[in-house]
């Protein structure tokens, strides 16, 4: 079976989104929170619009709000810590 994937990062499919959509998310975090997309590396700036789109055959556009979003967390040395201090 060929499945088409809307957030490759978590490897969601299409399938699985409209599968929320059809359970009651009626916004990208409710997507996101059925499903993990927009969880991945990208923290969903590769298929935010995606599901946005797949969401406004649902929904008016303008009644969709976005998810927040936020930067990509990297671990950090006890080293760095201490050597941004000296600054």
């Amino acid at each position: 079976m060929n499945e088409e994937y809307i957030c490759r990062c978590e490897e969601v499919t299409r399938k699985e989104i409209e599968e929320a959509i059809a359970d009651g998310a009626t916004t990208v975090a409710g997507v996101k929170k059925r499903t993990r997309a927009g969880m991945g590396l990208c923290q969903g700036r590769t298929c935010r619009r995606l599901v946005t789109q797949m969401l406004s055959k649902h929904k008016a556009a303008e009644q969709i709000m976005p998810d927040t979003s936020r930067p990509p967390v990297r671990a950090i040395t006890i080293e760095e810590i201490i050597n941004s201090e000296d600054r």
